[in-house]
């Protein structure tokens, strides 16, 4: 794999100084990317979006070479906006997301995973935590960043939690509470590198926020959750969207963060274990089976055609 620089700028949608010099970095980097791609001569170009993808696609709508971009959330974000009239197709997370795209190039393909995740060893998640077969695993995971009234709801409730799940608590940077190691069957992690995917095998069930990446993990891995979306004030949104849309495909259920008071948490957890047969068997009937390989057919269907750019719907 070869990595390549280009200038580029940022896509604000706020008042800043910076917003009168971007948009000359954006042309640079037009002309940047143009030359590499009558340099490298690619069959198709990929984007995952972000503003540092649009003078890439742009330059390959001018050079005729197919694009194909892949949309995480629920909306699209303003750089696959500006990149979609150059697209074949764009790959989406979620049914409602494909309804939004234009000239029906949306395809529901999933969102490529991490593909060791879906190789972990259970036994030797347990065995890294110190726990056993007696009872259900509960995880905890709500990222780096926004995972605190998660970890303080956890913790309000953790001694009935304890009376029924183990519990892999991983809190985030600098969110671990010191006065809770060593409490029996609960074990807590600023975070997970390598043993991830074995901490994973070993849940049965798992609270999380909401993010397009970390839900469609959950999905391919077939683990029943519950998800705790960042509320609408600490984000644009986007949680509340695709948690509501696996809430209404059957992959999750789903408890706001003004709702985790008292012992509604804790009941939440408890149903999602009884009904988690229910959420299993949903998501391995999912369309969204292997993301990799449906994005795949299609970067091969299209760079392969025999059909011009132009008549499959292109414009550049």
């Amino acid at each position: 794999m070869t990595y390549y620089g280009i200038s580029s700028g940022k896509l604000r949608r706020y008042l800043d100084i910076k917003n009168l010099t971007d948009p000359f970095r954006v042309i640079k980097g037009l002309s940047q990317a143009k030359k590499l791609i009558r340099q490298i001569k690619p069959d198709i170009v990929f984007s995952k979006g972000g503003f540092v993808a649009v003078p890439v696609v742009m330059a390959a709508g001018k050079c005729k070479v197919p694009v194909i971009i892949h949309e995480s959330d629920m909306t699209p974000g303003l750089a696959n906006r500006l990149c979609q009239k150059h697209a074949l197709k764009v790959c989406c997370n979620f049914p409602e997301t494909v309804k939004m795209i234009p000239d029906s190039k949306g395809v529901l393909t999933g969102s490529p995973i991490r593909q060791e995740l879906l190789c972990g060893d259970r036994a030797a998640g347990l065995n890294f935590c110190g726990f056993n077969t007696s009872k259900p695993v509960l995880m905890i995971i709500g990222g780096s960043l926004g995972a605190a009234h998660v970890n303080d709801a956890v913790r309000a409730v953790l001694p009935a939690l304890l009376e029924r799940f183990q519990i892999i608590h991983v809190c985030g940077k600098g969110k671990t509470y010191p006065t809770l190691d060593g409490t029996a069957g609960y074990r807590q992690f600023e975070y997970v590198t390598d043993e991830l995917k074995d901490l994973f095998a070993a849940a049965d069930v798992v609270i999380s926020r909401a993010g397009a990446n970390v839900i469609c993990e959950l999905l391919a891995m077939r683990k029943p959750n519950l998800l705790i979306p960042l509320p609408a004030e600490a984000s644009r949104g986007d949680q509340l969207l695709n948690a509501a849309s696996f809430q209404k495909q059957g992959y999750s259920a789903v408890l706001e963060e003004s709702e985790i008071k008292g012992d509604a948490l804790l009941n939440a957890v408890i149903k999602l274990y009884e009904q988690r047969d229910k959420y299993i068997e949903t998501m391995s009937n999912s369309r969204q089976k292997d993301s990799i390989a449906a994005i795949v057919r299609l970067i091969q269907q299209y760079s392969k055609s025999d059909t011009p750019p132009q008549a499959a719907g292109h414009k550049a």
